[in-house]
């Protein structure tokens, strides 16, 4: 990665695969590998039982703790739901909004991930808006007529000093879980559709700015090849980063 202006960010996202007793052993193991300062930001996404226990284990680490979703509200009768409010007040930094998982099993629309994205930006929180859309209906337009629908959707009412807070993830719904992901070539010309789209609706400067993350089945193998991509600046990892040692390779990976 290098010569990029962006720091690349290399994201593990647990989903709700770890036990409350892997929490422990897995920091354990990831901690005393990473440098007090990297060109690379490292971070783990994981579901709301750990984030307190994980923000106090890193207080003196640079190891960034993340959500893996927020509401739209910051407080009310929303049984079984997170606050972004209170995610802010506990410390975490990033949140995960619009994930395929969210979209596919609990019927989350471009709507709720704009408001979502809204919340979050409200409350201080950096959200990562997650994108898988289908992007081959954009290939036959011309670069300044590209708008991505979900990534216009998510991104309405955010002002151009609130988009710097942002970070874009693609995750082709056919990658994930599924073992096959996509071509280095194919991940960058996604990449390269999200930043001119950006750049339509925010002009080249800002859009230069923004960080873009490829996720969908990413391993070791594979990553190199993504990171030396003009327009991919990181990973989302799922089922790779269950394994710390997976996991510090793949920062190894980003930083070389």
């Amino acid at each position: 990665m290098s010569g990029k202006l962006r720091r690349p960010f290399v994201l593990a996202n647990w989903k709700i695969n770890m036990a409350p007793d892997e929490v422990g052993p897995y920091l354990q193991t990831v901690l005393p590998a990473l440098a007090d300062e990297s060109r690379v930001e490292v971070g783990i996404a994981a579901q709301d039982l750990y984030l307190g226990q994980m923000l106090a284990a890193t207080q003196a680490s640079p190891l960034t703790i993340v959500g893996e979703n927020t509401h739209w509200e910051d407080q009310g009768a929303f049984t079984g739901e997170t606050s972004p409010k209170a995610l802010a007040q506990m410390g975490v930094e990033y949140v995960l909004i619009g994930h395929f998982e969210r979209r596919k099993f609990f019927n989350e629309t471009d709507e709720t991930v704009n408001l979502k994205t809204l919340a979050a930006l409200r409350n201080g929180l950096k959200p990562i808006v997650d994108l898988d859309e289908d992007l081959s209906a954009y290939s036959h337009l011309a670069p300044d007529q590209v708008i991505l629908s979900q990534l216009e959707a998510a991104l309405r009412g955010v002002t151009a000093d609130q988009l710097a807070e942002i970070t874009v993830a693609y995750e082709p719904t056919w990658a994930i879980g599924s073992g096959e992901a996509a071509s280095a070539d194919q991940a960058q010309e996604a990449a390269a559709l999200i930043r001119q789209s950006l750049t339509n609706l925010y002009g080249q400067d800002l859009a230069q700015k923004i960080r873009i993350l490829y996720g969908g089945s990413v391993t070791p193998d594979n990553a190199p090849a993504f990171f030396c991509q003009k327009d991919i600046d990181g990973i989302l990892v799922g089922k790779a980063a269950l394994d710390p040692h997976k996991f510090l390779k793949l920062v190894n990976q980003a930083q070389d």
